[in-house]
């Protein structure tokens, strides 16, 4: 499984309660597929960049999660239909790896 992130806008004339069911409607899809849901973090009111939907502001939500390639696609589809969601962005996150040195260069440095 690999890490993902989704950043979230949601439409702020919309109520918070259709918001929260959104967003447990997103994360019950992750598990339903094969994924797990990691830590949310709810951002709040914010102003957008640009007008979307003649809205000024959105409601930003940022999701982590690990999951395969069709929890992904799941998700994509799920937050394109719903129409209480502004825009979404899903990334795959850099997996934490070990530094390794190439062999060439450890023996130059051994030589010195």
């Amino acid at each position: 499984m690999r890490p993902y992130e989704t950043m979230i806008v949601f439409d702020t004339t919309v109520d918070a309660q259709l918001i929260q069911v959104a967003l447990d409607r997103a994360l019950e899809t992750i598990r339903t597929n094969g994924g797990t849901p990691g830590t949310i973090d709810r951002w709040g009111k914010r102003p957008l960049a640009y007008e979307i939907k003649k809205r000024k502001e959105g409601y930003y939500v940022l999701v982590e999660f690990a999951g395969e390639s069709t929890t992904v696609d799941e998700l994509h589809r799920i937050l394109t239909l719903a129409d209480e969601v502004l825009r979404f962005k899903i990334l795959r996150r850099i997996e934490r790896t070990s530094r390794r040195v190439p062999a060439a260069a450890r023996a130059r440095s051994e030589e010195a």
